[in-house]
């Protein structure tokens, strides 16, 4: 793993807490929290404050989420809203903990500039012992505040004001205004600058959790699934009706299909489709040939066609899938014939715009492996323990591509693949090809024909 950590794409953009005063904010939350402390002057921490050399020191990479359920977090800066989440349980764990930072900022710029934050993202539910228990999680809240009880005592603080103002004789008790001395010390002027942070809470109903080998849950849809791509092996008391694992395919893109959760790429308005289909069948050639021998750094177009030429025999399906369907969008050829039974389907589909579509496309991810670069955007986690079984070749193929390709424009990139704005009006490109219609007779039911029923 240690080219992914040299090249920033494992650990990268973590918040480093190196002097001394932050070590201590840190220890005193981590007490507060955990009671446990560490003995290290220099670690880095992810968007909740879990620090990977802390959790080796401890022995403990759940030290802030213990059970995977119910995280906790430790906020020492507001730089840490842009770092990552490391060892995710659940899928909204991170959005929720932006949405957090993002409407309590200037509470928690002040806060933090004399202390850590620590909190608890809290569901009713303490341990996951069973699937069924996953249907318990309806509802999560933020319960936050400093180390010190800022929040705790600016609340008893302006409680005693207002007592001291509705009281006639307020002036005159001494033992009243002595304790609020004594906690506007603490808390400054409530009345000039309350500090507060909102009361939030965030509905959890469609979901990935890594729990029972990770499972994508989805409840709020017009028609109710859990996907186990992992098996469906000790999911029998899941109180739903359908639950798919990775070889029910046809069901699982009937259920896509069915709540409008997915689109082709090539339906997909605004994007270059056939540029980034070909980019799929790069990953693909690659994921064929890297254990064959003859990979060089540095490879080039022609380099990866005269790859492809000799070892033609030995690619896949979906290679040739498509590239036919390239040669369609590109130049008009013979528009192919692609259902949820062929091992190319799911590489054709990205999210529809919908609030899910962070949710989907990280399924997809898992539904189309080879596709590393989507894997690293929408899934890192599966990435990472796929990454350990690739052979040398394929490592360095991906690591340079995703360090020249996506780490220079992350936001573009995800915005090319994922996004839903609507197109910009351009110049067509010379040379190039008017894509042709949609053939009318997959028109009505999608551009791969209709799913196959059981």
């Amino acid at each position: 793993m240690n080219r992914l950590i040299r090249a920033g794409l494992m650990f990268g953009n973590l918040f480093h807490v190196h002097s001394a005063a932050l070590v201590e904010r840190y220890n005193r939350a981590l007490h507060h929290l955990t009671g446990h402390k560490t003995t290290l002057t220099d670690f880095y921490i992810d968007i909740s404050g879990y620090s990977p050399e802390i959790g080796e020191e401890l022995g403990d990479p759940l030290y802030l989420n213990h059970k995977g359920v119910n995280r906790q977090f430790i906020l020492l800066s507001m730089e840490q809203r842009t770092a990552p989440l490391l060892n995710t349980k659940f899928s909204t764990s991170k959005g929720i903990l932006q949405q957090f930072i993002a409407d309590n900022e200037a509470a928690l710029f002040a806060l933090t500039a004399r202390d850590a934050v620590a909190g608890e993202l809290v569901n009713s539910v303490f341990d996951i012992s069973s699937p069924a228990r996953l249907f318990d999680i309806r509802r999560i809240t933020i319960d936050a505040d400093t180390t010190a009880g800022t929040l705790r005592d600016a609340d008893k603080l302006a409680d005693m004001v207002d007592r001291f103002r509705d009281t006639p004789d307020g002036w005159y008790d001494d033992v009243l205004i002595a304790q609020m001395i004594a906690l506007a010390g603490k808390t400054g002027d409530v009345v000039r600058n309350p500090v507060q942070l909102k009361e939030m809470s965030f509905e959890q109903r469609n979901f990935w959790t890594a729990h029972f080998g990770g499972l994508y849950v989805f409840q709020d849809v017009e028609h109710p699934a859990v996907i186990a791509p992992a098996g469906k092996a000790g999911l029998d008391d899941i109180p739903l009706q359908f639950v798919f694992d990775a070889a029910q395919r046809n069901q699982i893109a009937h259920f896509l299909r069915l709540n409008g959760l997915v689109e082709t790429i090539v339906e997909a308005r605004g994007i270059r489709s056939a540029a980034i289909l070909r980019q799929k069948m790069d990953f693909i050639l690659i994921d064929a040939v890297a254990g064959e021998g003859g990979m060089r750094d540095g490879l080039t177009r022609a380099d990866l066609r005269r790859l492809a030429r000799r070892h033609a025999d030995r690619l896949p399906p979906e290679f040739h899938k498509l590239g036919a369907l390239v040669n369609w969008a590109e130049n008009g050829g013979t528009f192919p014939a692609i259902d949820s039974s062929d091992p190319v389907y799911f590489y054709t589909l990205r999210a529809a715009d919908t609030p899910d579509a962070q949710l989907v496309n990280m399924l997809l991810a898992e539904l189309a492996p080879k596709d590393i670069r989507q894997l690293f955007i929408c899934h890192k986690d599966l990435f990472y323990a796929t990454y350990a079984r690739w052979p040398e070749a394929k490592r360095a193929y991906v690591v340079d591509f995703l360090e020249a390709e996506y780490l220079v424009d992350k936001a573009g990139v995800r915005d090319a693949l994922f996004g839903h704005a609507p197109p910009l009006e351009a110049p067509p490109l010379p040379r190039r090809k008017k894509p042709p219609p949609v053939p009318n007779r997959v028109a009505h039911a999608g551009p791969w024909g209709s799913a196959k029923r059981r």
